[in-house]
């Protein structure tokens, strides 16, 4: 089982990632602006070090602005990856124009993430592509209406055939049901908001049978 935060907080960071649950940290432009950062004026060397120093092997970030400006992009995420001692993974959406880029993407060393995914079919372009992973936005699926597990099954199928190389990695959960369900299907890589992870580490009748153990332990039963 691989989870990664999702997050550009790095409150978030130094909060959850020395849980140890985590094997890396994923963002993109919303997460960013949502924390309260300028996208563009990210400083990725530092995020990278700060990442590494907090124990992540990965960190995910994505591309923005026009198609043709994502090598010179993603050539700094890379650069910062390898000054940090971790491995930087670009995300590129699944539209047409940023598509036509991942070969070009490829060429410089870059791992890629297929990201904005809301189709099955997409994962047949992201294994084509030989991408890394591509990134399923579940929660959202549901909301809008979509056969979601319907899809993950289809899109599991898919890293099972011959030469698939794409790794699914779910994004956008809302709880940790939908984890459960998930992994019982078969999947073992998701994204998760840090107030997924909350879900993940707490649980009253834990707690309750702890607060217990410590009664027995002071002698109070």
């Amino acid at each position: 089982m691989d989870l990664y935060l999702d997050s550009a907080a790095t409150a978030d960071w130094d909060r959850l990632m020395p849980t140890g649950i985590f094997v890396g940290i994923t963002t993109n432009p919303l997460l960013a602006a949502r924390a309260g950062l300028s996208y563009p004026e990210i400083d990725w060397g530092l995020m990278a070090r700060k990442a590494a120093d907090l124990g992540a092997t990965e960190l995910h970030a994505q591309v923005h602005g026009a198609p043709d400006s994502y090598a010179a992009w993603a050539d700094r995420l890379l650069e910062a990856g390898s000054a940090a001692g971790i491995r930087t993974v670009v995300k590129v959406p699944l539209i047409e124009t940023a598509i036509r880029q991942v070969p070009a993407l490829k060429a410089q060393g870059c791992p890629i993430l297929m990201t904005a995914c809301y189709d099955a079919k997409q994962m047949l372009v992201a294994s084509a592509l030989g991408a890394d992973y591509i990134a399923p936005y579940f929660g959202r699926m549901l909301e809008a209406g979509l056969p979601a597990y319907e899809a993950m099954a289809q899109m599991l199928a898919v890293t099972k055939s011959r030469g698939n190389r794409t790794r699914v990695l779910i994004a956008s959960l809302r709880d940790a049901d939908q984890l459960c369900r998930l992994s019982e299907m078969g999947h073992d890589c998701f994204t998760i908001a840090a107030s997924v992870a909350d879900m993940l580490l707490t649980d009253d009748r834990s707690l309750a049978a702890v607060a217990q153990f410590e009664d027995a332990s002071a002698g109070k039963l």
